[in-house]
């Protein structure tokens, strides 16, 4: 009797050290799995998000001599710089003068150019405060500084940071055979420069009129049996007669 409850009790034992060897390897395996995980995202647009900001738009003039005006290439840049604030600009229009360079007859007589070209470009008057800002450096040139905030495309983040090591210091992160950190930071950040419209990044245009004239010809043609398609295609020359024959 004595044998028999011995042998249960080592089976008992047996049982539980089953289960806790068990419990412990799947623990293991799913510490393992939340120590392998990866920290950085894989998709590009994850680890570089594009963003819409209000975000400064600044064009510097550059201060000409005393009784003249803006010359062709400075007014060509306000009149594209009005035509800018006109269509993606919030609030008014600043002109940072700059003082005490010994230069206020000539930095005034710029801003009278400044003016007049924003006004060809449809910009009004009163939409145009000046202020000043001291001149630290006589010597370097000290423009007077058009700004408008604007809504802006760009990344939280500046692009060319390596938080981690591309060597085969770490043989974990070699193996993973995942993207680094900076890869298609450049691409992002060029894309988000390049959008004429941020907000189309957020939402699609409402769609213009229909060509009532070219559906009602298609319409036509499939009545009467005919391919409706357009037909783009041009007949190519050849090199030869382009360059006026083999020889």
């Amino acid at each position: 009797m004595i044998a028999r409850t011995h042998k249960k009790s080592r089976a008992g034992l047996g049982s539980l050290a089953l289960v806790l060897m068990t419990g412990t390897m799947l623990a293991a395996c799913a510490g393992k799995g939340d120590t392998t995980a990866s920290v950085t995202p894989i998709d590009v647009r994850e680890r570089h998000p594009i963003v819409l900001r209000d975000a400064p738009r600044s064009l510097d003039v550059f201060v000409g001599r005393a009784g003249g005006s803006l010359d062709s290439r400075q007014a060509e840049d306000v009149l594209e710089f009005a035509k800018e604030y006109r269509r993606s600009g919030r609030g008014g229009l600043v002109a940072q003068v700059p003082s005490g360079a010994r230069r206020e007859m000539a930095a005034h007589d710029t801003l009278n150019g400044v003016r007049a070209a924003l006004a060809r470009g449809g910009v009004s008057p009163g939409s145009l405060s000046v202020t000043t800002y001291p001149v630290a450096d006589p010597n370097l040139a000290s423009p007077i500084r058009l700004t408008f905030a604007s809504l802006q495309a760009v990344l939280p983040h500046s692009c060319g940071q390596w938080p981690k090591d591309l060597g085969v210091s770490d043989f974990k992160e070699s193996a993973s055979n995942e993207p680094y950190w900076n890869f298609g930071c450049a691409t992002q950040a060029t894309f988000a420069a390049q959008v004429a419209d941020p907000i189309d990044l957020v939402r699609a245009r409402s769609e213009g009129r229909p060509d009532i004239v070219k559906r009602m010809a298609a319409i036509t043609k499939i009545r009467d049996g005919k391919d409706p398609s357009t037909q783009y295609r041009q007949s190519t020359p050849q090199i030869n007669s382009a360059v006026g024959g083999a020889q």
